[in-house]
């Protein structure tokens, strides 16, 4: 094959998340209706915050940014992998993995920033509330969004260039349903030595310092719940911040567990189990978790649908 960026192979053969027969036609249509639900939920929750005017807050402005973050990352990975479901052999050109890596690192590390922009909102609002317009400003906003796309886009940068320096021989079978680091690192013909140090300082960054932050913030949030008085106070307070946590957990979690484990411990087939939840799971989750107990989107929604002429 001719030589292709630095690699002698031109395509890639994505193995999926199981190679039992028996399983194959159930996954699909199960993934099948998990990316509907997630197409479905996040484009809604866009489309409601938009048109309703009581949702243009801090607190929706993140959300719908959130949503926007796991409509386009669900899309960059659950399509190709319902391919492998349904196709003997499911090819994906050299440049093709390349450019889903890159979107896949650049919408992870994205959702990472904006759920800590999230959980400092969360703090402004519940212990400082008498402050929370002056602080939460539009601009305060917007800067902490186009961090969170500008450290998304140089950590992808990262990930993405120090993949491309790697040698493809002869190998090219991914044991993955997506072009991940990982999988891709075990097909490399030359020294991977630097591209694992630049995973889990990278990585490390990306998961340890938004954890800390949110944790720090939750800390916060803690005291300041329990200094209420009242138990329907502390009850709304905490509600407030619930969905949120649940989120954080799935989506850290597992991820930690995926690219900061040592290399010698679980299998594979652990680590393909623990990336659905962050890379298919987490973005059907979350427009669920946020808007089935919230009041207001609720009520967004009942208004949206009562201006629709049927």
């Amino acid at each position: 094959m001719a030589h292709t960026n630095g690699s002698f192979v031109t395509e890639f053969i994505l193995v999926g998340l199981t190679n039992q027969s028996s399983l194959q036609l159930p996954l699909f249509f199960l993934f099948l209706v998990v990316y509907l639900i997630t197409c479905f939920g996040n484009f809604g929750l866009i489309t409601l915050i938009m048109l309703n005017s009581h949702l243009h807050t801090p607190m929706y402005f993140f959300l719908f940014n959130l949503s926007f973050i796991d409509f386009f990352y669900s899309t960059v990975i659950t399509p190709k992998m319902l391919m492998t479901f349904i196709s003997e052999k499911n090819i994906i050109s050299y440049v093709g993995c390349m450019t889903q890596f890159y979107f896949f690192c650049f919408f992870v590390v994205s959702e990472c920033y904006v759920l800590t922009s999230m959980a400092y909102d969360r703090y402004v609002a519940i212990c400082k509330p008498l402050l929370y317009n002056a602080i939460m400003s539009p601009k305060v906003c917007f800067h902490l969004m186009l961090g969170s796309y500008l450290t998304a886009f140089a950590h992808a940068m990262i990930h993405t260039g120090y993949i491309l320096r790697l040698t493809f021989c002869d190998a090219n079978i991914i044991n993955h349903y997506f072009c991940d680091a990982i999988p891709l690192l075990e097909l490399s013909c030359t020294s991977t030595y630097v591209n694992k140090i630049e995973i889990y300082i990278v990585v490390g960054v990306d998961i340890i310092v938004p954890s800390f932050t949110i944790f720090i913030s939750y800390g916060f949030i803690l005291s300041s719940i329990l200094h209420i008085s009242s138990t329907e106070g502390r009850f709304k307070a905490f509600s407030t911040c619930s969905s949120h946590l649940i989120a954080v957990s799935f989506f850290f979690g597992s991820g930690a567990f995926m690219y900061l484990k040592p290399s010698s411990s679980g299998s594979q087939t652990k680590g393909k189990i623990s990336s659905v939840f962050y890379t298919i799971v987490v973005p059907m989750m979350n427009p669920l978790i946020y808007s089935l107990r919230n009041k207001d989107v609720k009520i967004a929604l009942r208004k949206t649908l009562s201006r629709i002429k049927f």
